[in-house]
């Protein structure tokens, strides 16, 4: 393996488009007040849960889901405005490689970001790569019970409002909510 950089940058082609429903949702969501909802994604089952678990919280208000993908790489989209400008972004990794929070914690104040890393809610498939390798219906489980922990830990903290919301990273946040079982 080769050493790790402490930073790096990503050259990405421009695109003048934008996605009409995302740009519709996105300013709902603003008019709205709702706090951003990202996650990892891909075809690691981490990942996997990590966006179940995601979808899941972000059907609860003050939340919504944010698009990752156009939040990033649409920067004149409003996507892009509502997560910049949200009180409060939370972002769900599967990971201790934090991928998405690595991310926005360059787009957003840190001070404004919750970051959770659901592994340590579930502690589970720490050696299967594909999600295609755990049942679906044992994925949508373990998602619905990471989602519990990450609600319960969102409504213990209070919200955006309180002057105590602080940046969290993944292990304190973990932390609390190990406490709160």
């Amino acid at each position: 393996m080769k050493d790790a950089n402490d930073r790096f940058s990503l050259d990405v082609d421009a695109v003048a488009g934008y996605c009409p429903s995302g740009e519709a949702w996105a300013e709902d969501k603003i008019a709205r007040g709702a706090v951003p909802v990202l996650s990892c994604e891909g075809p690691c089952i981490r990942g996997e849960i990590a966006r179940l678990s995601a979808n899941l919280v972000a059907r609860q208000p003050p939340y919504a889901r944010a698009c990752y993908a156009e939040t990033i790489l649409v920067p004149h989209s409003a996507m892009a405005r509502w997560v910049k400008q949200a009180e409060e972004v939370v972002v769900i990794d599967g990971c201790f490689l934090k991928c998405i929070g690595r991310v926005v914690n360059n787009l957003v104040d840190r001070e404004r970001v919750v970051h959770i890393d659901a592994l340590p809610l579930h502690k589970r498939f720490s050696k299967v790569f594909h999600m295609d390798d755990v049942a679906e219906a044992e994925r949508r489980d373990t998602a619905q019970s990471v989602a519990e922990k990450i609600l319960g830990l969102l409504k213990d903290r209070g919200t955006s409002s309180k002057p105590d919301v602080t940046h969290r990273d993944c292990a304190s946040v973990c932390a609390a909510v190990e406490k709160t079982r």
